[in-house]
């Protein structure tokens, strides 16, 4: 098993991949105004993500991760260049893409039931829409909740919480499904478990995943690719990718994989993080 970490660089390079199907980011730049001028948060973001792939988008603080989602999301707008979603632009909120958060952020007076028929198409939300209850259903399975439809967000576990908030995300069968840091919250064990539920689902409901995180691990373990995003400086020539890493090995791969580690330490030295334990100096005069 060999692993393939790319330089990305800062010229655009043509795609062998249509855009036909999933993700198109073409120049993708978002800046911000603020009292002391402009604030670039991502530049020149060009990004081929093909139909059913899991993409895991990595890096510092305020480099941009969330900022990208949104933009995919249509829950904003790039300054400069062009997103599309199966051939087609996003320019506003997109009922073919779906957002999973950090926190559940689920309606506290409603049942899980409730609360994932939320996610529903309009069309299929009514009490009389037999497809709509059987989505539901369906959906609740899926993420192991059937025996606890009908209990409040108050009375279940964060894990069983956030499970729903992701059968939430899927009831309108989402071209892409968006997912900031949705397990961040959650104990390591717990966030063990529904990194685990997410491949089960994505192995029954293939869509096309863009997954924000700061755990280097649960990228490596979940994704196709992962991209390192870095902070902005002067420069305007060097863009906010700064590494595209293809993730060696199948689906679900061993999180103990020597392949893995050597690229978990790759992604640590990008983010600054040391990966050796270095002698405080003073002990070393002693």
């Amino acid at each position: 098993m060999s692993a393939s970490v790319l330089d990305v660089p800062d010229v655009r390079t043509a795609g062998s991949v249509s855009h036909a199907d999933g993700v198109h980011l073409d120049r993708v730049s978002r800046t911000f105004s603020t009292a002391r001028g402009s604030r670039g948060v991502l530049r020149d973001v060009n990004l081929e993500v093909p139909s059913g792939e899991v993409v895991a988008v990595v890096g510092p603080s305020g480099c941009g991760k969330s900022t990208l989602l949104r933009l995919l999301g249509g829950l904003d707008k790039p300054t400069t260049g062009s997103i599309s979603v199966g051939g087609t632009a996003v320019t506003d909120t997109d009922a073919r893409t779906a957002v999973a958060f950090q926190e559940p952020r689920l309606l506290g007076w409603r049942t899980l039931a409730e609360n994932v028929a939320l996610g529903l198409p309009r069309c299929s939300r009514g009490s009389r829409s037999h497809q709509g209850r059987a989505r539901v259903q369906e959906l609740l399975h899926l993420v192991g909740l059937s025996h606890a439809s009908e209990q409040k967000p108050r009375e279940v576990s964060g894990g069983m919480a956030q499970r729903a908030s992701l059968a939430r995300a899927l009831a309108r069968n989402p071209e892409v499904l968006l997912l900031d840091e949705p397990f961040g919250a959650l104990d390591a064990l717990t966030r063990l478990r529904m990194q685990e539920l997410l491949l089960d689902i994505h192995a029954a409901q293939p869509t096309t995943v863009v997954l924000v995180t700061h755990d280097v691990e649960e990228a490596l373990f979940l994704a196709d690719r992962v991209l390192l995003l870095r902070s902005l400086d002067a420069d305007e020539s060097v863009g906010s990718i700064a590494r595209e890493i293809a993730v060696p090995g199948q689906r679900p791969r061993d999180r103990a994989d020597h392949a893995l580690t050597e690229l978990r330490s790759e992604l640590l030295q990008g983010l600054g993080v040391d990966t050796h334990h270095r002698t405080n100096p003073s002990e070393e005069t002693r």
